[in-house]
């Protein structure tokens, strides 16, 4: 938590910086993650989505765009992050460090880089807390790092605030949906090309089941 009220003020900025050898900002990310959460989960209009480990809202503010009509609500440990929340956030949803400050139940919550900052131990329990929060049928969204990629570990090694990371396999993540009240409906690998060759990326759709994504999207739903 301390190390992300430290980095609050010029969070996007840093990320931006990080990846600049892919050619895009933080921006373009955010918004690629909630374009495949719109093109991929078909959401009831006026939706509860909630961002958990949101930050300052960069993935919220596009999440709303593409789910129009519906209420997106952040949560984050980080007390600075949340405090530099956009106005236009917060006067449609709940953006807070309480838990028990949010709705009880949603249709979508967003797990967008968080497990990686997570110890092992305690990310079982992290997803089932979070998953006691969706609606019946309701949708669990895990984003993070992918491990096997080469840059991507490259990058996560350079950012100030990912000293801490302990990446994630994708099998992990997905066994973490094998107990419980959710169960897994897919795995995605994203995130293949960088600008300097973005003429191929209508292509990314089919590439999904390819393991050099630089990132990857695990997809659960509640059941119980």
């Amino acid at each position: 938590m301390a190390t992300f009220d430290t980095f609050a003020a010029n969070y996007q900025e840093l990320v931006t910086e990080n990846i600049r050898i892919t050619g895009e900002t933080s921006d373009y990310f955010a918004a690629y993650k909630a374009r495949y959460i719109a093109r991929k989960i078909a959401l009831p209009q006026g939706s509860r989505i909630l961002d958990y480990g949101c930050g300052v809202g960069l993935l919220a503010e596009h999440l709303m765009k593409v789910l129009p009509g519906g209420q997106v609500d952040g949560f984050d440990v980080s007390k600075e992050s949340i405090g530099r929340v956009s106005e236009h956030l917060r006067v449609q949803g709940t953006f807070t460090t309480n838990l028990d400050a949010l709705e009880r139940t949603y249709e979508l919550i967003v797990l967008s880089n968080v497990l990686h900052h997570v110890t092992p131990v305690d990310r079982q329990d992290l997803i089932r807390e979070a998953g006691s929060r969706l609606a019946l049928g309701g949708k669990l969204v895990i984003f993070e790092h992918n491990p096997i990629n080469p840059l991507t570990r490259w990058v996560v090694s350079q950012c100030p605030f990912d000293e801490d990371a302990i990446l994630l396999p994708n099998g992990e993540t997905r066994g973490y949906f094998r107990r419980g009240e959710l169960q897994l409906l897919w795995r995605d690998y994203i995130v293949f090309f960088p600008r300097w060759v973005k003429w191929l990326r209508p292509f990314e759709p089919f590439l999904q089941w390819c393991p050099v994504g630089a990132q990857y999207a695990v997809v659960a739903h509640r059941v119980l």
